[in-house]
């Protein structure tokens, strides 16, 4: 496996292992309910499954993980399953504050945040402080909170617009790097790799920028049962691809 997983220095290839891999954990509901379990137990071995292969990818040397765990569409579930999942991010990022220095992982959100309580928004911005003391090249693990796709393209838009009216920007200044600045993952790689448990082969508004090069990968497991061999096979996969951007194989 070592050597499957070994980085390759040439450009273009997916010889190597990504440095950003992307999953939107899917499947949680029908996990649990195929157990005749209520949907809120899914999501919480939902959130075992991300710890641990957060974990994993830190290990192999993954630089980025960015996960989807709550859309702009997420608010139209029940009010119960909806505060079980921000029960269980709360949770997790009271874990994080106090392990995030030591484990030396970063923690980064995409998203709206404004209608997320003011507790969770306090430990997010906590999280960011914490992350910003870290080096660069730590591991960093991107949290989707009640993100979408759409919706961030349009928050750019929003204010690159306000800066031209302002007089700060341009128009004619705008180009792929400019507006990339004004995203959520500014700074960040595109994700190489975007994996899509549960069976479902749609990308439900995830990274719709960021996407446009991404290596697709798609399993009928469902989250709670997706694990590290799963995220080799995966990789196995996606080294096994010919990565041209438009170009042709000479």
């Amino acid at each position: 496996m070592a050597e499957v997983f070994k980085m390759s220095d040439k450009a273009g290839q997916a010889k190597g292992l990504p440095r950003h891999i992307a999953i939107i954990m899917d499947g949680n509901g029908r996990w649990a309910t195929k157990r005749g379990l209520p949907r809120t137990a899914g999501h919480k071995a939902g959130a075992e499954t991300f710890r641990r292969i957060a974990t994993y990818c830190k290990n192999i040397g993954v630089q980025y993980l960015t996960v989807y765990a709550f859309s702009t569409e997420n608010w139209k579930r029940s009010a119960d399953e909806v505060g079980a999942i921000m029960g269980l991010l709360k949770k997790y990022l009271l874990e994080a504050v106090d392990t995030m220095e030591k484990d030396h992982i970063r923690l980064h959100f995409f998203g709206d945040m404004t209608p997320i309580s003011p507790e969770l928004r306090a430990l997010a911005h906590e999280t960011d402080e914490i992350s910003a003391h870290l080096p660069e090249g730590d591991f960093q693990a991107n949290v989707c909170l009640n993100y979408g796709g759409r919706d961030e393209i349009l928050r750019a838009v929003r204010e690159f617009s306000a800066q031209c009216a302002a007089g700060e920007k341009r128009p004619e200044d705008l180009d792929e790097a400019l507006f990339s600045s004004y995203l959520d993952s500014r700074g960040i790689p595109d994700p190489e790799l975007i994996i899509r448990p549960s069976g479902e082969l749609r990308l439900s508004n995830f990274l719709l920028w960021q996407c446009a090069y991404s290596e697709f990968y798609f399993t009928d497991a469902l989250w709670p049962d997706f694990d590290e061999a799963e995220l080799d096979r995966a990789i196995a996969s996606y080294q096994k691809r010919d990565r041209r951007f438009g170009g042709v194989k000479k």
